[in-house]
């Protein structure tokens, strides 16, 4: 069966699950829970169709020529499918216990929005025309703003709007990019584009134009100030697409433009999105740092990870525009492994974080303390992603930031001096990014899980339901696999960035072990690291097995040594002072942070005016209206290109 066939067989079955939570909305209980299998399902569709395409390098414009005219399916678009399937489907198994809490609150309306959103996204990434790139790009946009405002509270709705206007600018860049290749191939259709790339001065500028408006989309550093503030009032279950799926279809659409279209002939963009990524790296995760609402926090890591992508992407297009294709190579094979990767633990830590918050009914993490005594099958999971995100081994997030850090290695040891440069600059940026994150998930899962708890609704928590915890252990399993596994799936993903290089595949794994391209540079093998860890955890076991008869009775029970004083509770580590330091040392940083462009010029504009202004429902209805109308009908129109 052609995978294009198994693609539409996941979009119907979010038509369905959407539907039958329409028609059941009276019955909600039942209706929701079937369609979060029907759901699960369809993302079950996306994965044998992604993977089926990357392992057996399928051809979908060849056995479904019919359709090859508005969708097919190549390497890349397979990658995203999985992308976009593997945390749908975890999202929607994981629905079925947590809509629990808005049985008779519109939780049918959430779950019609995440299907939407959720066929919106597979639909878009196997586009092969601009027409239907941009329907479902808007598609996207309205369902992911209509369920960030879904709770109807003030302060969702101004959220919302924020996203909905930075989101619609980057679409109008976006479109405007689109027009451009198009009217210079006289065509909508992706191959014709590719075909008939533009050039010179008009290709830098249409470089531009993508770059910041998927740049919006993908929330990097300075056009990320929608993802804080959207992310956070959103359901758990929804939010966890956006964060970790929707923010990808940037990235595809900077490799869209910037590779295939364009060809990435220019040396300066190359080093542009370096830059931009080591930025928005490195200044995601200090701002996360400073946070003690644990869904704001993952918000600011989404930032990092995506700078950390772009790394990848950057070095890229420096190998392919000084014609060196082992060095393109490699920096797109870690840049696409860590897209998959940070999808998978990204959304295990944000379906882990709703667990809590569904539980506690709370974001401040110092209202926590203790977690792991009353949901420990969730901090066992959570735990596993903290050392994934922290990028330790033998995890998928430790192998595709080797695989970078490699690309950048090999970029300082060829061409030019800029080269020499940029290379260690970016190691540096990487290294300092990983040592931040692991401070500041020592803090999230100190603060969260273990000590006391410290307040009495986290002693009286207890642990989420099966399906919950089916959805998030799946995800921790996928993290293993992905970084112990390695030797066998990195060589797909050397494929995967070969076929978007136009060139044949280069090694990068022998048996047990990755490599670069070439051995002598490095040598990774995950497989025996894993067996070394297992086996050292013998010796501590089997010295507490030989000694069991000789240990202590169990002590816990007074207050804490406290130096002499009398303890008290607010003696407790807490989020602020962990990172104290931290903020003190790069203060200027920190109290330098701008309100967004959106804040300051266009929210006052949709305002009342009164002294304790709100928004006026009127204008913001009629910068919608208007807003969707320029996106999908303007420019579209005037182009001038013909279906």
């Amino acid at each position: 069966m052609s995978p294009l066939v198994l693609v539409c067989f996941a979009v119907i079955s979010y038509a369905v699950a959407a539907i039958l939570s329409y028609q059941g909305r009276k019955h909600e209980q039942e209706s929701l829970r079937l369609a979060g299998v029907i759901s699960a399902f369809g993302g079950l569709f996306g994965i044998i169709a992604g993977i089926s395409t990357i392992v057996t390098g399928y051809d979908t414009a060849d056995a479904t020529a019919a359709m090859s005219h508005w969708f097919t399916m190549d390497m890349l678009s397979a990658l995203m499918v999985v992308v976009i399937s593997v945390v749908t489907m975890a999202a929607s198994v994981y629905s079925i216990n947590y809509l629990e809490e808005y049985y008779g609150k519109g939780g049918w309306k959430v779950n019609v929005l995440f299907n939407i959103f959720a066929a919106a996204m597979t639909a878009i990434v196997v586009s092969a025309n601009v027409m239907v790139f941009i329907v479902f790009m808007e598609i996207i946009s309205l369902a992911s703003w209509l369920i960030v405002i879904s709770d109807g509270s003030a302060k969702s709705k101004k959220a919302g709007l924020q996203y909905f206007i930075a989101d619609h600018a980057a679409s109008l860049l976006v479109v405007v990019a689109f027009m451009i290749v198009a009217s210079h191939a006289d065509s909508y259709q992706f191959s014709a584009i590719m075909q008939n790339p533009v050039t010179g001065a008009l290709a830098s500028l249409v470089f531009l134009l993508a770059l910041v408006g998927f740049g919006i989309k993908a929330a990097g550093i300075g056009l990320h100030g929608w993802l804080p503030k959207a992310y956070p009032i959103a359901p758990s279950y929804c939010s966890t697409l956006i964060s970790c799926v929707m923010v990808k279809i940037g990235i595809y659409g900077i490799l869209k433009f910037a590779i295939l279209f364009l060809g990435a002939t220019q040396l300066w963009w190359g080093f542009l999105v370096l830059i931009f990524g080591a930025v928005s790296s490195v200044l995601g995760v200090m701002y996360a740092l400073a946070e003690h609402d644990i869904k704001r926090l993952l918000a600011y890591h989404t930032i990092e990870n995506i700078g950390i992508i772009l790394i990848g992407v950057g070095v890229s297009m420096i190998g392919i525009a000084s014609h060196h294709p082992v060095l393109a190579l490699l920096g797109l094979l870690g840049g696409l492994y860590h897209l998959l990767n940070h999808a998978v633990f990204k959304g295990l830590l944000c379906l882990g974080s709703g667990s809590i918050v569904f539980r506690m009914h709370t974001k401040e993490m110092d209202d926590m303390g203790g977690l792991v005594k009353t949901m420990p099958k969730t901090a066992a999971a959570f735990l596993i992603g903290t050392l994934a995100i922290c990028a330790l081994p033998p995890l998928n997030g430790f192998v595709s930031e080797w695989f970078i850090y490699q690309s950048l290695f090999s970029m300082g040891k060829v061409g030019t001096v800029a080269n020499l440069l940029f290379g260690p600059f970016g190691m540096v940026m990487l290294a300092f990014t990983g040592a931040l994150a692991c401070m500041c998930f020592v803090k999230v899962y100190g603060i969260c899980f273990t000590g006391a708890p410290k307040t009495e609704r986290a002693a009286n928590t207890r642990e989420v339901g099966p399906a919950m915890i089916t959805a998030t252990t799946s995800l921790a399993v996928l993290c293993v696999v992905l970084g112990v596994c390695a030797p066998w799936i990195a060589p797909y993903f050397s494929s995967i960035a070969s076929s978007m290089l136009n060139m044949a595949p280069i090694t990068v794994a022998h048996g047990l072990t990755v490599y670069p391209a070439v051995a002598d540079q490095a040598i990774l093998s995950t497989p025996v690291i894993a067996i070394a860890l297992m086996l050292l955890t013998l010796v501590p076991a089997a010295l507490l097995y030989a000694f069991r008869q000789r240990r202590l009775a169990r002590r816990h029970q007074g207050d804490p040594w406290a130096c002499g004083y009398q303890y008290e509770q607010k003696m407790t580590v807490s989020a602020a002072s962990i990172t104290r330091p931290m903020r003190h040392m790069f203060g200027f940083i920190y109290n330098n942070r701008q309100t967004s462009f959106t804040e300051r010029f266009v929210l006052p504009y949709l305002s009342n005016g009164s002294e304790t202004p709100t928004l006026d429902s009127r204008k913001v209805c009629r910068f919608c209206i208007i807003a969707v109308v320029v996106v999908l009908l303007f420019v579209p129109l005037i182009s001038g290109v013909s279906l």
